[in-house]
């Protein structure tokens, strides 16, 4: 049977039977209680509490500023709306890089203040031992490899990884360095295709892309570009399901003028 026709929760051995069964994996973004009930009801597999937020939701033009404060209060927002789907909440910029102890201080915060369900971390070897010390803790952790935001001001840009060999053969062996440390899955983020057909081939856990092509163990998007609410950012890999910017507006546009016009309240909206 399906995993989508069973009603029980997602967890992290859901993703990895999904894996061997090869059924693929759904993942969004989520910020928000609203929004993240509308997701869960969707039948997504995974919401993600990304550190996009510091993007869509407080306009700002990398996800280096958002703190884990900010974190903690969004997984808050999503946890109280989800009833299926298996929550991972990003670790900000600052709070695991170079500290395994902080690390773990910072990842038992969200797991006790949000009830995430697990937290994600970007980086290879170089974090390793603060992935393993969350662990430690019995935290589930889902890898990040390619592009990862939080190192913009390193890589000055975010056109595709791993498209030299160096840097390749650095992300397979990366991956095999947090399959091993224990991670539960990772994200690839805009690396060649072929690249991470190769990576999720020699894994056990999955692997879910973003502009990484469809060989992937699942997919990820951010919620506000799938439905159409931000426009300014059109990479190749995206797909949009809705043109909300637009319908958004036109609707504000319309109670806009209906108030004006005295239309609105009618009678039947009065009481």
């Amino acid at each position: 049977m399906s995993i989508h026709g069973k009603a029980r929760k997602v967890t992290t051995n859901t993703l990895q039977e999904m894996k061997h069964e090869g059924e693929k994996i759904t993942m969004l973004t989520a910020y928000d209680y609203s929004l993240a009930k509308l997701v869960d009801r969707g039948g997504v597999d995974v919401i993600l509490v990304g550190d996009s937020a510091s993007n869509v939701m407080a306009g700002r033009d990398t996800t280096v500023p958002m703190s884990l404060d900010h974190m903690i209060y969004h997984a808050q927002c999503v946890e109280r709306a989800v009833d299926r789907a298996l929550i991972v909440v990003d670790m900000p910029f600052g709070t695991y890089q170079g500290n395994s102890r902080n690390a773990l201080d910072s990842a038992i915060r969200i797991m006790k203040e949000a009830n995430g369900h697990a937290v994600k971390l970007e980086g290879g070897s170089e974090i390793v031992e603060s992935i393993e010390r969350i662990l430690t803790a019995g935290i589930p952790v889902m890898g990040h490899l390619g592009l990862t935001p939080q190192s913009i001001y390193k890589f000055g840009t975010y056109s595709v990884r791993a498209k030299e060999e160096k840097e390749a053969v650095k992300l397979i062996a990366d991956a095999k360095v947090l399959e091993d440390a224990g991670c539960f899955a990772i994200v690839l983020e805009k690396i060649p295709a072929h690249l991470a057909k190769q990576v999720s081939e020699a894994l056990s856990i999955p692997t879910i892309g973003i502009g990484a092509g469809p060989d992937c163990d699942g997919q990820v998007l951010v919620l506000h570009d799938l439905l159409g609410i931000t426009t300014d950012f059109s990479p190749r890999f995206l797909r949009r399901y809705l043109d909300l910017e637009n319908q958004i507006s036109d609707a504000v546009k319309s109670y806009c003028e209906d108030v004006r016009s005295g239309d609105f309240p009618n009678s039947d909206e009065s009481y």
